[in-house]
């Protein structure tokens, strides 16, 4: 799709490559270690968690395949959330800190990047619930990893 001319680029490229995410989540997970309802649920992350959700979130919104080529897969992330027991709570104030260190870091915030941006947070975070209050996962092993676009929007406005 193209818009005047001009191909509209993936979230991913849109929001500053893969340095813009490996930031972003090293920022955010600086706040969720000093934020008293999430310290507990990731005091325990090892030390590559932060560059492994950059990668898996980039990959999402269209950036290259790092995290299902060599880190894991959609199925993997899903077991990892298996058991944890996460509340809503916990997903409404990860997604806050993780857009306030968005508009900390000057990402994107037209309306149709921010759009896009939060409907997969929205959509992921709710997953995550879901599957952390499961003791096995429902998905097969080889599906795919989701792929988020920019939705009803279509893209950005390039002037």
């Amino acid at each position: 799709m193209e818009n005047n001319n001009k191909p509209v680029p993936t979230l991913f490229e849109w929001a500053g490559g893969m340095p813009a995410f490996e930031k972003l989540f090293d920022k955010f997970y600086d706040k969720v270690l000093a934020d008293p309802l999430l310290e507990p649920v990731f005091r325990h992350m090892s030390p590559q968690h932060r560059l492994h959700v950059a990668h898996f979130v980039a990959e999402v919104m269209g950036g290259p395949g790092l995290y299902s080529e060599s880190e894991g897969s959609h199925f993997k992330m899903i077991q990892k959330h298996l058991s944890r027991h996460l509340t809503h709570e916990h997903r409404k104030r990860w997604i806050e800190l993780l857009l306030q260190t968005a508009d900390e870091l000057t990402l994107p915030d037209d309306p149709e990047f921010r759009s896009a941006f939060v409907a997969y947070l929205e959509w992921g975070t709710r997953l995550a619930v879901i599957n952390s209050n499961l003791d096995e996962a429902n998905e097969s092993p080889d599906a795919p990893m989701p792929k988020w676009g920019w939705g009803v929007p279509g893209g950005p406005y390039v002037g």
